[in-house]
């Protein structure tokens, strides 16, 4: 919402400003925008694999709703996080076996319904949950293996954000090149009459324009924007391996998730009372 937002002040401004004093439509130059989107275009396809074409079409929805996660969703997380716990502790590791091994028919994470319809969150948690239930005990070791997944997951993303910031870079100079063809243009026409040379002129160095605005406007805010989302989402993850990494190491249920709370930002971090109160609230394990 706020990058739609954003670009709304970004156009309102450029042509808001522009049209006090200028002719909006000397902007509109197609062959312009065909040569610099177009060339770009297949600089983008050139230098990213199919995972990271897939996952940036697909990153528009992502720009359009912003981090996934909320506050709200951090409180049920710690509630997922707490009742797990306490089922193990209280009935051991291999109470959890039913859960992990069918977490889509698990009663337990049916009680949380936004985490049991987050199916990459959910496998994780249960991927290792089920390494307790094989007898994994060395928390150190686990935690490298987290560290590792999420690293791995980080960097995913992050190439979507990097291409996008990539396309950005690349945009001002294609517009460049589209003003140099404006030129040559102009050039082979320069026995014209002044009016039919201005408009040439300014045709080419549209090129230029678009290509600086395109950059610095549009593609490059968008890159910073999936960059904040992706990190942002990243700390739901990080907060599952900080409680995992303390149930692991023989911490209470309540002790391991006050460990996953204090990792949280502060605009997403629930306060002690709010957990307190969620946690009563919860049903007991069955």
């Amino acid at each position: 919402m706020f990058f739609i937002i954003g670009l709304l002040i970004v156009f309102g401004a450029v042509l808001g400003g522009y049209s006090v004093h200028g002719d909006l439509g000397i902007l509109w130059q197609p062959i312009e925008f065909v040569i610099i989107l177009g060339a770009g275009l297949g600089a983008f396809i050139i230098s990213n694999p199919k995972s990271v074409l897939s996952g940036a079409a697909k990153s528009f929805g992502t720009l359009i709703k912003g981090p996934k996660y909320n506050k709200e969703s951090y409180t049920e997380l710690l509630g997922v996080l707490f009742t797990v716990f306490r089922l193990a502790k209280t009935k051991g590791d291999l109470a959890l076996e039913a859960h992990v091994e069918k977490p889509a028919e698990s009663t337990l994470f049916g009680t949380f319904p936004k985490f049991h319809g987050d199916h990459h969150a959910l496998e994780f948690l249960c991927d290792y949950l089920r390494l307790l239930t094989l007898g994994a005990s060395n928390p150190h070791e686990v935690e490298a293996v987290m560290d590792e997944e999420l690293e791995i997951h980080h960097n995913e993303l992050h190439a979507i954000s990097t291409a996008w910031a990539n396309f950005g870079d690349a945009v001002p100079a294609l517009g460049i090149v589209a003003a140099v063809l404006g030129v040559i243009v102009t050039m082979s026409s320069i026995t014209e009459p002044p009016e039919i040379l201005g408009g040439l002129i300014a045709a080419a160095l549209v090129g230029t324009f678009s290509g600086i605005f395109a950059s610095y406007g549009v593609l490059t805010p968008m890159a910073k924007s999936l960059e904040a989302t992706y990190n942002a989402d990243h700390h739901y993850f990080l907060c599952i391996k900080v409680a995992l990494t303390g149930h692991m190491q023989g911490y209470a249920p309540q002790v391991s998730v006050e460990f996953a709370r204090k990792t949280l930002a502060t605009p997403m971090r629930p306060s002690f009372a709010e957990v307190e109160e969620m946690l009563g609230a919860l049903p007991k394990p069955g």
